[in-house]
């Protein structure tokens, strides 16, 4: 397994100092890639060097490494959020620097933040304070190029598609069959389903007309943009197991309908060889670290409403043979991102889990118990700063909740209680009673503050969790059809009373029951993850509610099936005091500031 890094320096100060600081005063001692291929007992040609950051060549890694044994794998997740997000990413990272306190051979993976909210009011995944991952720069603008490639190839297929479409109007069968060696694929205008895709939130493209100009300017057709993330391609790289995969999946997606009714797919278009070549590196993860320098694994950032919204299945494989810890984060609250990480991704990788931790905050806790609104960009009511018992006893249901649904599939949760510098010592023991009085284990964890010494209570929870005999189950079998699979998923996850098909949904549904190919499909719900209903506006533990599905999207590479609930938009706005203001660079140092 993998070496210790050694003993850290002192945590930064988190009040004083913003996010991006702290990651330029750390990057100083940030390990060098040969430096990291002796820590972690790695040959020289399993490293790749790119700069000051390295990508772990995974196929090498993994033959090698294919008969050690797995060390344990730990889940993160999280009650239902505010709309700032609490701190999963910052408590997997203080996880991690925790567990190297203890002198434990730990590492991680998180997913590759898109630079579409990263510019934007969100901010970089980062994590933050001394729970931080490093390079921030790197980490949140490109890292070693995955997005870009994944780009690439996925616009790749839009031009192979447009100028089919382009050409098969332009040309007779016997022209196309003799300039083209290519036979007609009759492909309907009106049922174009992929669009283009761009790492930016950029709703001027959300609809848009292409072609225009004369017949060798292309097909005119209405198209879109989405944005990188939520492109099916992504989800395919968090789900693969290795390059072959890789490749079988990218040639199975839908890009089109053709004039009967059949998919058209990028093997029809030929051009799902070129696509895999352009994201042949993509299956590598790239190498980090935090603040305190524990590895931690980058790879992979798929949404988590429309897709998987986990660290690539390959992230998960690589560090369970090079850690004797290995922490992952799921995107989401527990209703959404567990859920998918419990029934997909364990299912689709095989692996099981030894630890699910909880991540709580007293901030979620008071909105969900009655406490006023809190939006992005928009400064937070005073409830939220000033002790609030019964705001904070009243959010609790919220969190026993989410404790029922980690416990649904046999393991039994690690609340952690992410404290912030507001917190009382009354509230956060509300909180450890609630937590403790359901069973689960419960820390709490100032890993913000203090880094890896904040969060050793964190760590001990969750090493003790990992020597219970997990009895871990599926929710569903694979053989449930897909309307029994939603209503469970409706009631046992949300706590909803049943399921409402508009018509256009009930029928597609029936379809894929009735239709073998889509019998191993991945069910893959859609919803908001600012609620466990369908409502955001619906808080705490809504009661007396009904799901609404009203439309089921394919990804025939990916092998999901999404039944919607609500409206989706796969290319976000950007507001009016976007992040992008605030970033510059130093032009005497080459350093880059403003990031958060």
């Amino acid at each position: 397994m993998a070496t210790l890094v050694g003993d850290l320096a002192m945590p930064y100060d988190a009040t004083r100092l913003q996010n991006w600081q702290i990651s330029q005063a750390a990057e100083a001692n940030m390990p060098t890639p040969r430096e990291w291929q002796e820590r972690l007992g790695l040959e020289p040609d399993e490293v790749i060097p790119l700069g000051r950051l390295c990508k772990l060549d995974f196929l090498k890694i993994i033959e090698r490494l294919k008969d050690r044994p797995d060390g344990k794998y730990i889940e993160v997740t999280a009650i239902t959020p505010t709309p700032l997000g609490e701190g999963k990413s910052t408590t997997s990272l203080g996880l991690i620097e925790g567990l190297g306190k203890r002198r434990q051979s730990v590492g991680g993976c998180l997913r590759q933040p898109s630079g579409g909210p990263t510019m934007n009011i969100k901010g970089t995944a980062a994590g933050s304070g001394n729970a931080l991952l490093i390079p921030m720069t790197e980490f949140s603008m490109g890292l070693t190029g995955d997005i870009n490639d994944l780009m690439n190839a996925h616009n790749l297929a839009m031009v192979a598609l447009t100028a089919r479409m382009q050409h098969e109007r332009n040309y007779d069968d016997a022209h196309l069959e003799r300039l083209t060696k290519m036979h007609r694929l009759d492909i309907d205008p009106t049922r174009v389903e992929m669009g283009w895709v761009i790492d930016f939130c950029a709703q001027a493209l959300r609809n848009i007309i292409i072609g225009m100009g004369t017949k060798q300017d292309g097909y005119m057709i209405q198209s879109k943009f989405g944005i990188a993330a939520s492109s099916e391609l992504m989800a395919i790289l968090s789900i693969v197991r290795d390059l072959a995969d890789l490749r079988k999946r990218l040639a199975e997606i839908t890009v089109a309908y053709d004039k009967k009714g059949d998919p058209v797919t990028t093997g029809h278009l030929e051009v799902a060889g070129a696509m895999c070549a352009w994201m042949r590196n993509s299956i590598n993860p790239t190498l980090c670290c935090t603040a305190e320098y524990q590895p931690c694994m980058v790879h992979a950032g798929p949404f988590a409403n429309i897709a998987v919204g986990q660290s690539s299945i390959i992230g998960d494989r690589l560090g369970l043979k090079m850690f004797d810890y290995h922490v992952t984060e799921s995107g989401f609250a527990a209703d959404i991102g567990f859920e998918k990480f419990w029934n997909v991704k364990c299912r689709y990788s095989g692996l099981r889990p030894n630890a699910s931790v909880l991540t709580t905050t007293i901030r979620a806790l008071k909105m969900h118990g009655g406490g006023p609104s809190v939006a992005l960009g928009q400064s937070l009511p005073a409830e939220y700063s000033k002790e609030n018992l019964k705001l904070v006893e009243n959010g609790t249901a919220n969190l026993l909740h989410h404790i029922g649904i980690i416990r649904k599939s046999g393991i039994n949760p690690v609340v952690c209680i992410n404290q912030f510098q507001t917190d009382t010592q009354d509230e956060i023991a509300i909180v450890r009673k609630a937590a403790e009085q359901a069973g689960a284990r419960c820390a709490l964890s100032q890993h913000w503050a203090k880094g890896g010494e904040g969060a050793l209570e964190l760590a001990d929870a969750v090493m003790d969790a990992c020597k219970d005999e997990i009895n871990f189950r599926y929710l569903y079998p694979l053989e449930m059809k897909l309307r029994d699979r939603v209503e469970l998923i409706a009631k046992d996850v949300y706590g909803a009373d049943g399921v409402a098909w508009t018509p256009e949904a009930e029928v597609k549904c029936e379809a894929f029951e009735s239709d073998s190919r889509f019998r191993d499909y991945a069910t893959m719900m859609v919803k908001t993850h600012l609620s466990l209903s369908h409502d955001p506006s619906l808080k705490g533990v809504p009661k007396g509610w009904v799901l609404p599905i009203r439309d089921v999207l394919v990804y025939s590479g990916a092998k999901f099936l999404c039944p919607v609930a609500g409206t989706i938009s796969l290319m976000p706005g950007t507001s009016s005091n976007p992040g992008f203001r605030r970033v510059d660079v130093d032009v005497k140092s080459g350093n880059v500031s403003g990031l958060f």
